[in-house]
């Protein structure tokens, strides 16, 4: 289990609550790849026969499709935690190949995602592997340029347009100085993939067609997941520490959204709506994510957003320390 050193709590109880868990069942883990990554596919398969008849079919398919692969990204997310298969190995193929087939590349997304677990909602530990933002204070005191370009970064529009392109064209294609050397390979080898993969496609199906697939389908589909990661730890009630008041299960449970989603979109979701239960826990996977949730007390006072309720948490852009919350621009008067 990924729990930090910092000041726990001492009733350590909900460790035996969640422990049961934790254990991955192989048929379900299997058969969860097999209806989605085989319906993926032929969704593929049936929007390269749509073209021929309507684009507004194939745009169609792509929603379907889009959701697929965020579910396969689910899939991607819960290997990385070794929550999967007990297998190490198998986490490790079966996370490579599903990052793959989502354009992200698996042991650089890891890193950043294990240094979120560690720190999340942590005020002193911000700015690796989670969304960017602000202090009132810190607001306040920054130049003009760097609050134009916080609110233009916070800025719904643009966060959710220019973001998922910069997600897929920059961060998950390049390395840095920092990373390991296994790290750096694996987006080598990742990118590598993709362009065999493009190029193949592109000989097949041609290269117009396979752009009026392939794009706007990873398009949607990371703006999805941007609008899902956002909305984990950035709503109404949320609640952000510094590090000498800051608490693992605090952090989880009040640090992470229960996002109550229609049946469908919880299973295309893959169950991440229970944030707050996989950041408690994250060697749990998902399939047992809403068992885990409904079947224990620990759980009963959390409150649940709805997905209404997510276009209003887009609006909270500044953390209030003083008031212990997320509040809007317009709450804040700049004097300079």
């Amino acid at each position: 289990m990924e729990i930090s050193n910092n000041n726990q709590t001492n009733d350590r109880s909900w460790q035996k609550v969640i422990m049961k868990y934790n254990q991955p069942d192989l048929r379900k883990s299997i058969w969860q790849i097999c209806n989605s990554v085989i319906p993926y596919f032929i969704v593929w398969y049936l929007m390269v026969q749509s073209l021929h008849i309507s684009y507004l079919i194939t745009f169609f398919l792509t929603l379907i499709g889009s959701g697929l692969l965020v579910r396969i990204f689910i899939i991607f997310h819960d290997c990385g935690h070794g929550s999967y298969f007990k297998s190490k190995k198998a986490n490790n193929i079966v996370g490579i190949i599903c990052g793959i087939i989502a354009y992200t590349p698996y042991y650089k997304w890891h890193s950043q995602h294990s240094e979120h677990h560690a720190t999340t909602v942590n005020l002193d530990k911000r700015g690796n592997g989670d969304v960017w933002i602000m202090t009132v204070n810190e607001y306040l005191n920054s130049s003009k340029w760097k609050r134009f370009f916080y609110r233009a970064f916070r800025n719904p529009f643009i966060m959710f347009t220019l973001g998922p392109l910069f997600m897929i064209l920059v961060q998950n294609r390049f390395s840095k100085k920092y990373m390991t050397p296994k790290e750096r390979w694996n987006i080598y080898f990742t990118n590598i993939v993709l362009l065999l993969m493009a190029t193949g496609m592109s000989l097949l199906i041609g290269l117009k067609a396979y752009l009026l697939i392939q794009v706007p389908l990873i398009i949607i589909a990371h703006t999805i997941g941007l609008w899902l990661f956002y909305i984990q730890h950035q709503f109404e009630d949320v609640s952000w520490d510094r590090t000498g008041s800051w608490d693992y299960k605090t952090a989880a449970i009040e640090g992470s959204s229960f996002l109550k989603l229609p049946v469908i979109l919880q299973w295309f979701t893959g169950n991440i709506g229970f944030h707050h239960v996989h950041h408690l826990s994250p060697r749990i996977p998902n399939y047992n994510l809403a068992r885990c949730q409904y079947e224990n007390d620990l759980f009963k006072d959390v409150k649940p957003i709805t997905l209404l309720s997510t276009f209003k948490a887009l609006n909270l852009s500044l953390w209030d320390e003083a008031n212990g919350q997320l509040v809007r621009f317009r709450k804040v008067t700049v004097h300079n």
